[in-house]
C-alpha cells in the first residue's frame, strides 16, 4: 500500500462503526473529489536526544489529488462528508503497514472521536509490534473533552500511549495536560523557534520540561530548523526532538541528515 490507495475503495469494504457512534455515510455520498483522492503517508523521525538515534517516527498522511493542498484541506472536505472518522482509519493503515520496525506517533483529528472507528478491536494500532502514540492537539478547545476522554480510555487500556501535541501553540491550557495524562508532550515551533538568543525562552523551556517530567510526560520539541536550536532544546532537557534540521518527512522513512 505504499503506493496510496483508493478511499473509496476502501471505505466499501471496511467494517462500520459499532452501535452507538454516528454513521458513516454511505459511499454514494461522498463528494467525488474526496472518492478518488489516493492517499499515502510520509514519515519524519522523532530523535533520542540524549542517545542521538531515531527513537520513532510521525507518520503524516499526503493526497497526489490536485483538490486538496495539503492534510488540514483533505480532512476538511473529509468531516463535510462525515468519513472523518473512515479517512483515520485507513491512514492508520498506510502508516502501520509502511513502517512496521518503530514506534509511531499518529494523528487524530477531534471529530474522529465522534465515530466508532478507533476503538474497533480490528485497528491496525492494536497489533503493531512497537508502541503507537496518538497525537491530539493541545489547541482543540475542551468541548471535546469528555468524549475524548472517554474513548481514550479504553484505546489506552489496550496499550496504546498519548501525546498532546502543540503545547504552546496559542490556546494553552495546563489543566488539559493535567487531566488526560499524556506520556508525551510535544512542544509547538513556537516555543522552539531562535530560543537560543532568548535567555528567558530558555528558562522557560526548562521549566516546562521539568513540569511535564513530574506529570510523567516525556517532551518532544518540534520544528527544530537549526543546529543552534537543537543545542538548546537539549540543553533544556528536552526528551526528543523533531524538525528540518534532523529529517524532512518522505518516505520511505529516512534516516537522521544531521
Amino acid at each position: 500500500m505504499t503506493d496510496g490507495r483508493n478511499f473509496l475503495d476502501w471505505l466499501e469494504q471496511a467494517q462500520p462503526p459499532r452501535p452507538g457512534f454516528r454513521r458513516t455515510r454511505r459511499p454514494s455520498q461522498i463528494p467525488n473529489v474526496l472518492s478518488i483522492g489516493a492517499l499515502r503517508v510520509v514519515y519524519q523521525p522523532i530523535v533520542d536526544l540524549r542517545r542521538s538515534r531515531i527513537y520513532a517516527y510521525e507518520a503524516l498522511v499526503r493526497s497526489d489529488s490536485p483538490h486538496f493542498q495539503g492534510p488540514p484541506a483533505l480532512f476538511n472536505e473529509a468531516i463535510r462528508s462525515q468519513v472523518c472518522g473512515a479517512l483515520g482509519r485507513v491512514v492508520r493503515e498506510l502508516a502501520t503497514s509502511s513502517c512496521p520496525d518503530y514506534p509511531l506517533f499518529l494523528n487524530v483529528h477531534p471529530n474522529e472521536f465522534d465515530e466508532g472507528w478507533l476503538v474497533q478491536p480490528d485497528d491496525p494500532i492494536f497489533s503493531h509490534d512497537h508502541p503507537v502514540y496518538l497525537e491530539i492537539t493541545e489547541s482543540v478547545p475542551l468541548s471535546h473533552f469528555a468524549l475524548c476522554h472517554s474513548v481514550l480510555r479504553e484505546i489506552r487500556s489496550k496499550g496504546v500511549s498519548l501525546a498532546v501535541d502543540d503545547l504552546g501553540a496559542g490556546y494553552s491550557n495546563l489543566k488539559y495536560i493535567v487531566d488526560l495524562q499524556p506520556e508525551v508532550v510535544k512542544l509547538d515551533r513556537g516555543l522552539v523557534a531562535q530560543a537560543h538568543l532568548d535567555e528567558r525562552m530558555q528558562v522557560l523551556l526548562r521549566h516546562i520540561v521539568r513540569l511535564c517530567e513530574e506529570l510523567g510526560a516525556r517532551v518532544v520539541a518540534e520544528g527544530i530548523e537549526t543546529r543552534e536550536e537543537l543545542e538548546v532544546v537539549r540543553a533544556a532537557g528536552v526528551h526528543y526532538g523533531q524538525g528540518y534540521f534532523l529529517a524532512r518527512p518522505t518516505f520511505p522513512p529516512p534516516g537522521i541528515s544531521a
